[in-house]
């Protein structure tokens, strides 16, 4: 039987946030059996909580956004994709600010500082998800398929068709191994005329090349070159692993993914407590 985790010392990161281009300062830190990912907002009033639960998230265009009473917090999904491939059932994610860092654009500093920390085993069941009956999540041109499985593996397919590099295909198991070699330094990435429309609307302050990758002119752009020669389709299999943990459990299955994004992730993981729901009740 698989126990429940959390980290074993407060640890702490701050850099440039994606959007506002502001400082921001993030810690992980222990937290008690059952307690699940909480986000706590420290810059505001009584420093409220936002679980990491598909049924808070408020918001899926241009990253996840969860919230709860007067918190919000948005793009979290590089930090569960982290917590989520440790095995850390319990966080406690202090934020002094909507944004966390957006660091290198992967979610290697996090995970780095989840392995400085430690794993802590608190000998309680972890909570596990083990699909009784296929998942099929269909919009336009995104497929999701969650098929029974004795582990997480994902198997992904993208195409931007901004470039002859952007039709990728990658599949592996998720375990921290994997994750940490194979898919956690992974950067985001968007297409110029995206980013174009970003930048009208005042945000990405904080993009650069230094933490995202460019898909123009039928090429992909980013500093010191791609970290592999599918870092697009690795950095989608990134943001389901953090997506997927919106579910509040262990989940294992086989995930098919053709051309996913935040909107089906999440659909994915409302349905993935749906159907745990409905097996428990029965």
């Amino acid at each position: 039987m698989e126990m429940q985790n959390t980290v074993k010392n407060p640890v702490f990161y701050s850099g440039i946030a994606l959007h506002t281009g502001a400082r921001a300062n993030l810690g992980i830190k222990p937290a008690a059996p059952d307690t699940g990912i909480l986000f706590r907002r420290i810059d505001l009033p009584g420093a409220p909580e936002i679980k990491a639960l598909a049924t808070n998230v408020v918001d899926v265009r241009r990253g996840t956004t969860i919230a709860s009473g007067k918190g919000f917090v948005v793009t979290v999904e590089h930090v569960l994709s982290a917590l989520n491939a440790a095995g850390i059932d319990n966080a406690i994610v202090d934020m002094d600010g909507a944004e966390p860092p957006i660091a290198d654009g992967s979610a290697m500093p996090y995970l780095k500082m989840i392995l400085d920390s430690g794993i802590e085993c608190q000998n309680v069941p972890a909570k596990v998800f083990a699909p009784q009956q296929p998942i099929i999540i269909e919009d336009k041109e995104t497929k999701l398929v969650l098929t029974p499985c004795d582990k997480l593996k994902i198997s992904c397919i993208v195409s931007f068709g901004a470039s002859v590099l952007d039709t990728q295909y990658f599949s592996t198991e998720i375990n921290l191994d994997s994750f940490t070699n194979q898919i956690a330094s992974a950067r985001t990435f968007c297409i110029y005329k995206e980013l174009e429309q970003l930048l009208a609307m005042g945000l990405v302050k904080g993009g650069s090349l230094d933490n995202a990758a460019i898909i123009h002119n039928g090429a992909i752009i980013c500093k010191d070159g791609l970290r592999y020669p599918n870092e697009l389709v690795r950095h989608k299999i990134l943001d389901v692993v953090g997506d997927i943990y919106l579910t509040g459990m262990r989940v294992k299955a086989h995930i098919i993914a053709v051309k996913p994004g935040h909107p089906s992730n999440v659909q994915l993981a409302k349905a993935v407590i749906s159907q745990a729901q409905a097996h428990s009740v029965a």
